[in-house]
């Protein structure tokens, strides 16, 4: 059994289970007074002075804790073995995707999408098919099968059937975090709830009029399913990110990796399109996905170098105070200070007093004739 801290310990260690706000919430490495097994806490101003950011997953050292009151801060964040940035996790083990075959139908270039998210985070990748009581065996079938020419596994579940829910236990209750990420309305949230009771995730239907999930998971949390084993629970999305390097689209495709491997093109900086001497010119089920996702990394490089430096390009993220940097903050988000407003508005009192009113300086009326 963990040693209590005892009451007067004003640091400690732990894993941060969720965000909310400008909070988050700590899984404490050792249980503090009265058994306390976490706290809520902020984040230090000299993390966020840094740069520091702070994602579920995360494993952090705090300071001042306020044993009575639960609180605590961040005061150290501790290097992270790897971070999948949509949703944002960290430390993250693998990736499981999942795609409903009905209510919504599945859209394959979407699907391609979700897999290239999960790939860039260079951990394992697993894809699962839920509700797949709703449709024919056969064709749930003719689904697996068209993914396992891709490169995945699937397991095809349903929540309400219980068809694949054991081999799913198994999966996500090996060591290390797994990531659920996926479109919303898939049921993410459902089959963590068939798994484990005793969450009670908050679930939500299908809209009907639109075939689209509705959000109803607001934060990314982890939660436990076996010692050791914690399985993060996320937002879904339906538009994932694509790389912003188009020459490394190529190796997020498992089937292109494995073409790649045994044979190398003519040129090295081939985008595999069909070029002479292209070692993947041969016809494959995902090519067009490719070529559309190709497509799209190269019209937001071209839009960016249009727009070079100034206007339309990304505000430089650091600035220089003093001897030290900051971070800078977001054009649109700034707001004009107290001192600038109460300014302006002493600008605009003097101006109506003189007779100018706030839109500019005061008329003349013309000169009478003379005579």
């Amino acid at each position: 059994m963990a040693a209590d801290p005892g009451p007067q310990a004003r640091t400690a260690s732990g894993l941060v289970v969720a965000l909310q706000a400008n909070y988050c919430r700590v899984e404490l490495d050792q249980p503090g007074p009265a058994g306390r097994q976490r706290l809520l806490c902020t984040r230090r101003t000299r993390l966020a002075k840094g740069g520091q950011s702070i994602c579920t997953g995360d494993r952090v050292r705090l300071e001042g804790i306020d044993w009575p009151a639960g609180r605590g801060a961040v005061a150290a964040v501790q290097p992270r073995s790897s971070l999948l940035v949509r949703p944002a996790v960290a430390n993250v083990s693998r990736v499981v995707v999942v795609v409903a075959l009905a209510e919504p139908l599945p859209d394959p270039l979407q699907l391609t999408r979700f897999l290239l998210t999960a790939e860039a985070s260079g951990q394992a990748v697993e894809l699962v098919f839920s509700k797949a009581d709703l449709l024919p065996a056969p064709e749930v079938e003719a689904w697996c099968e068209r993914v396992r020419g891709w490169g995945y596994d699937p397991l095809a579940v349903s929540e309400r059937s219980g068809l694949g829910l054991e081999p799913l236990r198994r999966r996500l209750s090996r060591a290390g975090i797994a990531v659920l990420c996926g479109p919303s309305g898939v049921g993410k949230s459902s089959l963590l709830n068939r798994l484990s009771p005793a969450l009670e995730l908050r679930v939500g239907a299908v809209s009907g009029r639109l075939q689209r999930g509705r959000h109803t998971t607001r934060h990314v949390e982890l939660f436990a399913l076996a010692p050791g084993a914690l399985v993060a629970d996320t937002p879904g999305f339906n538009r994932p990110e694509l790389p912003a390097d188009p020459a490394v689209l190529a190796g997020l495709f498992p089937e292109m990796r494995q073409r790649l491997s045994g044979a190398r093109c003519r040129f090295s900086n081939c985008l595999h399109q069909g070029e002479p001497g292209c070692a993947a010119a041969d016809p494959w089920d995902r090519q067009s996905h490719y070529q559309h996702c190709l497509e799209q990394i190269q019209a937001q490089l071209s839009r960016q170098q249009q727009a070079g430096p100034g206007e339309g390009s990304d505000p430089p993220v650091l600035k220089r105070r003093g001897h030290r940097l900051e971070p800078r903050l977001d054009p649109r988000l700034r707001q004009p200070s107290r001192r600038s407003r109460r300014q302006r508005l002493g600008r605009e009192s003097s101006a109506e007093q003189a007779g100018a009113g706030p839109e500019g300086p005061p008329r003349l009326s013309p000169r009478p004739p003379e005579g």
